[in-house]
């Protein structure tokens, strides 16, 4: 089993900016992909960002540019640095990790406000 503790969510005007961590635990061997997620109220889950343990990452149009990920190998930990918020960047934010090529963990997810 693996955990993700999430941490770094918070209230921000709009503009602003917030930083993610996830710290990965337990077995985690064998986990390549992590990533962020979010869900706003009413709407699905989605892709923020995901990276590679080598460094590769993707992003979602939405936030290309404000947003960047990155990654910590030796911690087991991924960030989420979110730069120029807006108000529809509300949501709950949520870490993932890909294990081998089937096996998914979810963070318990931390609530991001932006106020405009």
């Amino acid at each position: 089993q693996v955990q993700l503790v999430e941490s770094g969510g918070g209230l921000v005007q709009a503009g602003g900016s917030l930083r993610l961590s996830c710290a990965a635990s337990g077995s985690i061997f064998g986990i390549n992909v992590m990533g962020w997620y979010r869900q706003a109220p009413g709407k699905q889950r989605e892709l923020v960002a995901v990276i590679t343990k080598g460094g590769s990452t993707n992003y979602a149009d939405s936030v290309k540019g404000r947003f960047t990920i990155s990654r910590d190998n030796a911690k087991n930990t991924v960030y989420l640095q979110m730069n120029s918020l807006k108000s529809e960047d509300t949501a709950v934010y949520y870490c993932n990790a890909l294990q081998g090529r089937f096996t998914e963990y979810w963070g318990q997810g931390t609530q991001v406000t932006v106020s405009s």
